[in-house]
């Protein structure tokens, strides 16, 4: 049994021995299968590194463009007033809103007006009796000059008189004063704005005792109409603010993000000194503020114009590169369709446009998107960028195009 199984697993290992020599004499003469295409320098094809990179493109062209510097600016109210009682007694009324717009005059609270007024009336009734005696003391005089005339008296006793008259006149000067010093603190019993503004929250409530010397007073009002914006910028343009001393500068307001525009004011003033520890000057610019988009101490970006620049060479921002040379774009060539890179000096930008002050004339193409695969003299095709596949925007879309199954 055991030598009938050796030789039955002899036989089966020459056949498979020859059914693979038959095979490698049936490809004997022919010729490998080898990739026509001949591998070009850096790994890649040479068909595809002369194949045109599709580009977009977008012409220079002459225009105008304002050179403006941005910084964070720092809402503040015009004026900021703590109303405070300019007398003691019980707050009896409380005559404003929380929040309430006022004008100037306008009753805001009302202190107990009696005690003053009780100081009034007893300050007026000291005045009338004063200038009674004063009446009296100048009739007394007029005859005794009369009698002195006559030598019926001596000339001490109208002297005396004239002194007491003189007396009498100033204590009248002094009851006068006193009233209207009672008259004065009546009117202080009604506490009124100073100044038209936005009230904010009341601090003290009606009943309740105050004092002229309370630190934090009744409500604090401020001023929003007008408003102004305090903003720093660097020193470095203080020359230009300078040359410009006395032209009205404008200055816009916009949210933090930089994507709405709030207000437009002008610039006010510039501080009388630099901030060594940052180098930088402060401003102030002022703001009409007629619908209240300005809000005390609201963090905004402010843009300050400087000038206007007329007949500049402009491009898209997104055309500008950055080499170990300095700045450059790449120029295409319409007619044979290539693109050369151009060295270029920059002027004053925007966020979306530069200025280009030297190596580039207005109506040249310059390539805006595609330019990650260009290089000096390549081939372009100038076309459109393919459209996006409805439904397949934003990262949900892309999600679902990469589920979609092939």
């Amino acid at each position: 049994m055991k030598k009938s199984h050796i030789w039955t697993a002899v036989v089966l290992l020459s056949a498979a021995g020859a059914a693979g020599l038959w095979q490698q004499q049936s490809a004997v003469g022919k010729e490998p299968v080898v990739s026509a295409a001949k591998p070009g320098p850096g790994g890649r094809n040479r068909d595809t590194a002369n194949r045109p990179v599709p580009v977009r493109t977008a012409a220079s062209r002459t225009g105008e463009i304002e050179i403006s510097v941005n910084a964070i600016g720092t809402v503040t109210a015009f004026n900021t007033v703590v109303i405070k009682p300019r007398v003691d007694g019980q707050l009896v009324r409380v005559a404003f809103r929380e929040g309430q717009m006022v004008q100037a005059g306008a009753l805001l609270a009302e202190i107990d007006p009696r005690p003053y007024a009780a100081t009034l009336a007893q300050a007026s009734g000291q005045l009338t009796r004063d200038e009674a005696l004063l009446a009296h003391a100048r009739l007394d005089l007029e005859r005794y000059r009369g009698l002195l005339a006559k030598d019926s008296i001596a000339h001490q006793q109208v002297d005396a008189q004239e002194a007491q008259v003189r007396q009498l006149e100033g204590t009248v000067e002094t009851d006068r004063a006193q009233v209207e010093t009672a008259r004065l603190n009546l009117s202080f019993t009604r506490v009124t704005a100073p100044l038209a503004g936005t009230l904010g929250l009341r601090q003290v409530d009606a009943g309740n005792m105050v004092r002229a010397a309370d630190a934090t007073g009744l409500v604090v009002l401020t001023q929003t109409q007008p408003i102004s914006v305090l903003f720093a910028v660097p020193a470095t343009h203080l020359p230009a603010l300078q040359a410009r001393a006395g032209k009205p500068l404008a200055v816009e307001a916009w949210d933090r993000d930089g994507r709405r525009r709030l207000a437009t004011g002008r610039l006010l003033s510039t501080d009388n000194l630099i901030d060594t520890s940052t180098g930088t000057v402060r401003l102030k610019a002022q703001f009409d503020n007629p619908d209240g988009s300005l809000f005390p101490n609201q963090f905004v970006s402010t843009r300050l114009r400087l000038e206007t620049r007329d007949a500049q060479v402009l491009v898209p921002s997104a055309a500008i590169l950055k080499g170990a040379q300095g700045n450059f774009v790449y120029v295409v060539d319409e007619t044979a369709q290539k693109a050369s890179m151009r060295p270029v000096v920059l002027g004053p930008s925007t966020a979306e446009t530069v200025s280009i002050e030297s190596g580039l004339k207005a109506g040249e193409k310059v390539v805006i998107e595609g330019v990650d695969r260009l290089r000096d003299g390549a081939p372009v095709d100038i076309s459109a960028p393919a459209p996006r596949p409805q439904g397949a925007g934003g990262p949900e879309g892309e999600r679902r195009e990469r589920k979609k199954p092939a």
